[in-house]
């Protein structure tokens, strides 16, 4: 990078805070912070924030710990986090972020406070309805980006088309694909399924002039064995799918995990595979997808899963740098533009 990015991290937040954050910070140095200059605005108890860097060289010499002695709990709800979360570590590291002090915000703590007060501070785009949450998916070949993962549970079609535009610049800013396909998913790629509000978002895109690399409907198997880059579903069901998806790995690894430990042969047979065994642990290890991203806000806020270890939170660390590299606000911004200037000339009413 041309000059030093700043990220604002909380590191109150999260199951495990704030040791897991200042793990991940140092494990992100350790493996990939040579390849870019980034310092760590990091909010919270600066006595056992200072304890934890002592241990973490890396970190120590790339931050500034600012002391905040409230956090907002996990448990907390949305509404009372945003009443009485001002100076928490998590307000302050979203804040930063306002005031111009940092370029991305990150915390693992509760999700619901983290949307309400990013909102709140930061607001959405001009002419954008509703923000959403994205988040990365493995797919046989790489990653895939799914959105809406749990921030609007009911969407209209104006509400799913912005998430198109929104998902498409974010898919490019991470893995710098030019034009990365888009599928609405659906309970069938046949053009009379699926109810009014995606029918009206699939026929929107279907007909745009703006570009898109739009392929129509998805079903639910093709998030994870499909080859469509961008997924766009509601938040309801899309959170859905994500914990169903989680469960099932976990599930996968459960039998794995019990069938090697069968018996003595099993055991035997499993060394033998042991890169195999290796490479498919990887390649279902939920570390590699950690990181949301909140799209359609006047800044980048991401949220890392509570209950991921320091390899985990490293991964977030590493979407914010590259949402930085890329100048993806800019790009967001554009494509919106675009997309409403569009709207007004067609008279799109959702």
């Amino acid at each position: 990078m041309s000059k030093p990015f700043i990220m604002s991290v909380d590191a109150m937040g999260g199951d495990n805070a704030p040791d897991i954050v200042i793990n991940g910070l140092e494990y992100y140095l350790k493996t990939q912070g040579a390849e870019h200059d980034v310092r760590f605005l990091i909010h919270g108890d600066e006595q056992a924030i200072s304890n934890l860097l002592d241990k973490a060289p890396l970190t120590k010499a790339r931050s500034d710990v600012l002391h905040t002695d409230k956090e907002i709990s996990m448990d907390a709800k949305p509404s009372h986090a945003v009443r009485r979360g001002k100076d928490s570590s998590m307000w302050n590291a979203v804040e930063a972020v306002k005031e111009g002090k940092a370029a991305v915000a990150l915390s693992a703590g509760n999700t619901g406070a983290l949307m309400g007060i990013s909102l709140v501070q930061l607001r959405t785009m001009i002419g954008v309805q509703r923000p959403a949450i994205a988040a990365i998916w493995p797919q046989p070949e790489g990653m895939c980006v799914m959105l809406d993962m749990g921030a609007n549970v009911d969407c209209n079609a104006s509400h799913l088309t912005e998430f198109a535009v929104m998902g498409e610049a974010y898919y490019r800013a991470l893995y710098h694909k030019d034009k990365p396909s888009i599928g609405l998913l659906n309970v069938g790629t046949e053009e009379l399924k699926g109810n009014a509000t995606i029918n009206m978002a699939h026929e929107r895109l279907q007909n745009s002039k703006l570009g898109l690399n739009y392929r129509g409907y998805v079903e639910g198997n093709d998030i994870s064995f499909g080859d469509v880059d961008v997924i766009v579903t509601d938040g309801f069901t899309g959170n859905i799918a994500l914990k169903t998806a989680e469960g099932t790995a976990k599930l996968v690894g459960h039998y794995l995990k019990a069938s090697v430990q069968e018996s003595l042969w099993s055991k035997f047979t499993s060394m033998l595979n042991y890169v195999g065994f290796k490479r498919l642990k990887k390649r279902l290890d939920p570390r590699r997808a950690n990181g949301g991203v909140f799209l359609g806000l006047n800044g980048v806020v991401i949220k890392s899963h509570g209950g991921t270890d320091a390899i985990g939170f490293a991964n977030a660390v590493s979407i914010g740098v590259e949402l930085a590299e890329f100048d993806f606000l800019n790009e967001v911004e554009g494509a919106l533009n675009a997309l409403h200037d569009e709207d007004e000339d067609i008279g799109f009413v959702a």
